[in-house]
C-alpha cells in the first residue's frame, strides 16, 4: 500500500508541476485509477496516470459543455 501511495504521489507531483494547466479531475481520477490498477495486477502507477488523464478529459469536456449551454446576457 505504501508503494502505491508513493507512486501515486510521484505521478501527481510530476503532472501538477510539469505543466501550468488546470488539473481539475486529475486527483480523483488518479486515486480511482491507482486503486483499480493496484488490484488488477499491481500496476498502480500506470492506473494512476491513466486515471488522471481520463479525469482531466472528462472535466474539460464538462467545462466545454457548460460553456456552450450557458445563457448569454446583454
Amino acid at each position: 500500500m505504501i508503494r502505491f501511495l508513493s507512486g501515486a504521489a510521484l505521478a501527481l507531483s510530476i503532472i501538477a508541476f510539469g505543466s501550468a494547466a488546470d488539473a481539475k479531475g486529475c486527483i480523483k481520477g488518479a486515486i480511482v485509477g491507482g486503486i483499480a490498477g493496484h488490484y488488477a495486477g499491481h500496476h498502480g502507477l500506470a492506473g494512476a496516470a491513466a486515471g488522471c488523464a481520463i479525469g482531466r478529459h472528462r472535466a474539460n469536456a464538462e467545462a466545454r459543455r457548460n460553456d456552450q449551454t450557458a445563457p448569454t446576457t446583454r
